[in-house]
């Protein structure tokens, strides 16, 4: 099954006298980039989830936010004062009142609402010590949420496997298209170059007859577009068991599309023909088009 890198998960749980509410999302990425916002009082926390994380998760740039709050026996979060950030508070109002009457400036009495608004001088609940009981009981939560954000990005990659596959349909004809053009510019390839030896040796006087086969030679395997065409019609094999592959094929599909690209590039350089010309062309801006759904694969 095709997985995308794209996906989106919230939940919220309670546990241990504590209520938190997290929410998970990634987009695509090289590689797996774990960007976490959780409580740093919460001791051993956060290298619990990014060791999960690691687990549970390939590819792709994940940022996982976490908010913890302590309840009262009501259910309502508890907020007491703390003395140190009162204190330092107040004095940094003092010192801003002196330093302002310094040069002549009045300010406004600060009121108490001001000061509970600072940084520091509210907190909310009583922060346990001992705060394993709570990481137990937010890992225990963990699984739920991964589900859920599994079962996004598993949804996403379905739609990508369709958006891919016809894609690659879409490439398979196009290079049917091209083996038929390719058949037909021999043909007309070969009158044109007998013509063109025809009058060239109606008035040429002693030509060396080997050293020409020889050029034919060459110039027939530098117009071959045959061996172009049969590697398109290997990728697109190679792709459709990518896309049946239950692993990660992220990676593989990505560099897979670069060597579609890359034959397509020299069939339009070897086309020699307005028709292989026209197929080489859209084969490139179909790929090209394939290259980014395939950059969200996991």
């Amino acid at each position: 099954m095709t997985v995308s890198m794209t996906g989106f998960a919230s939940r919220k749980g309670q546990g241990a006298g504590h209520a938190w509410t997290w929410d998970v999302r990634s987009v695509n990425g090289k590689g797996l980039d774990l960007r976490l916002r959780v409580p740093d009082w919460i001791d051993g926390l956060e290298l619990a989830l990014r060791a999960e994380l690691a687990r549970a998760l390939g590819r792709g740039n994940v940022s996982l936010s976490l908010k913890v709050a302590r309840e009262d026996e009501a259910g309502a979060e508890a907020l007491r004062l703390n003395p140190q950030g009162l204190a330092a508070t107040l004095r940094a109002l003092a010192a801003i009142e002196r330093a302002a009457m310094d040069v002549g400036v009045t300010l406004a009495q600060a009121t108490a609402a001001d000061v509970l608004t600072a940084r520091g001088v509210l907190e909310q609940g009583a922060v346990d010590p001992d705060t394993s009981a709570l990481r137990a009981a937010i890992l225990a939560d963990l699984p739920a949420l991964l589900a859920d954000f599994h079962a996004m990005r598993a949804g996403e990659g379905q739609a990508l496997a369709r958006v891919i596959a016809a894609q690659l349909d879409t490439v398979e004809g196009l290079v049917s298209d091209a083996r038929l053009a390719m058949l037909t510019r021999a043909d007309d390839a070969a009158a044109s170059l007998r013509a063109a030896l025809a009058r060239v040796l109606a008035n040429a006087e002693g030509f060396d007859e080997q050293r020409l086969a020889q050029e034919l030679a060459l110039l027939a395997v530098k117009n071959d577009v045959t061996e172009e065409i049969d590697r398109l019609t290997a990728h697109v094999q190679a792709a459709r068991a990518l896309l049946a592959d239950p692993g990660q094929v992220g990676r593989k599909f990505d560099f897979l599309v670069q060597e579609f690209l890359r034959e397509a590039n020299t069939l339009c350089s070897k086309a020699q023909s307005l028709a292989l010309t026209r197929i080489g062309l859209d084969l490139k801006t179909v790929i090209d088009q394939m290259r980014e759904q395939v950059q969200n694969v996991e």
